[in-house]
């Protein structure tokens, strides 16, 4: 079953005197449990495309079904309700809030959307543990280093059990080892949690942690790769990098 559904979908964005188009008639289809990677030159749009699949814009033509629903077709508060409950974001800066703990970041969304917050804590809670960060719990942003940050806004995005998990450039803020870990630590989301990943990166080697490559260029989907997991990492950075010979 299809978690992710676009039809001809396309985004424009207009100035006083031209319109760039930043996507171009795309259509895609992400299954349920299922880690895709999305991979292209720098304006190709890869951004556009998670932003739009997480309702935070809207597109200027096509259609978006995210677990059957139209959301380019829901009112503000309906896709807010949505995206509160049924997709969690990361992002490439974390976006933690500097003043609150990382328990509380992490119990965040739980918060807004009215649980009370001893029990959206104790959620968090749950999360931050399985992530290694038992004993960081109190600690603010500035007092994680920037893997530990990345692991909080994951245990962020999974803590109201959302179906889909939208990643943009999550490892683009870290380096080498901690980049690893997080690319690892999503293919357990899907795995272990069963959920869906949709990332968008520009490192062939976190991709190749992923299932499928969606590749942009130009706002236009130019091909797809299956990653074979039978092969090792070598052969699947090959298998990539040849792809992205365009």
């Amino acid at each position: 079953m299809s978690i992710i559904k676009t039809e001809n979908l396309s985004k424009i964005y207009h100035s006083h005197t031209s319109g760039v188009t930043a996507l171009d008639q795309v259509n895609i289809e992400v299954a349920e449990g299922e880690f895709v990677a999305v991979m292209g030159p720098s304006g190709c749009g890869k951004s556009t495309l998670l932003h739009l699949l997480g309702g935070l814009d809207l597109p200027s033509e096509g259609r978006i079904w995210i677990n059957d629903q139209a959301i380019d077709a829901m009112s503000d508060d309906h896709l807010t309700e949505m995206r509160r409950r049924n997709i969690g974001f990361i992002f490439q800066f974390f976006n933690l809030i500097p003043v609150l703990s990382a328990v509380e970041n992490a119990a965040l969304p739980l918060t807004l959307d009215g649980i009370k917050m001893e029990d959206a804590k104790l959620e968090a809670e749950k999360w931050l543990i399985r992530f290694g960060l038992e004993d960081r719990l109190q600690n603010r942003p500035d007092q994680l280093s920037g893997g530990q940050q990345q692991r909080v806004a994951v245990a962020r995005a999974l803590v109201a059990n959302p179906a889909l998990i939208l990643a943009d450039e999550p490892t683009g803020n870290l380096d080498t080892r901690s980049g690893d870990e997080i690319a690892e630590l999503l293919h357990e989301v899907v795995e272990t949690y069963h959920r869906t990943v949709v990332m968008v990166t520009h490192d062939p080697r976190i991709a190749a942690f992923s299932d499928r490559i969606i590749f942009l260029k130009d706002g236009k989907v130019i091909d797809e790769t299956v990653l074979d997991r039978k092969s090792d990492k070598e052969s699947f950075l090959n298998q990539i990098v040849k792809t992205l010979e365009f």
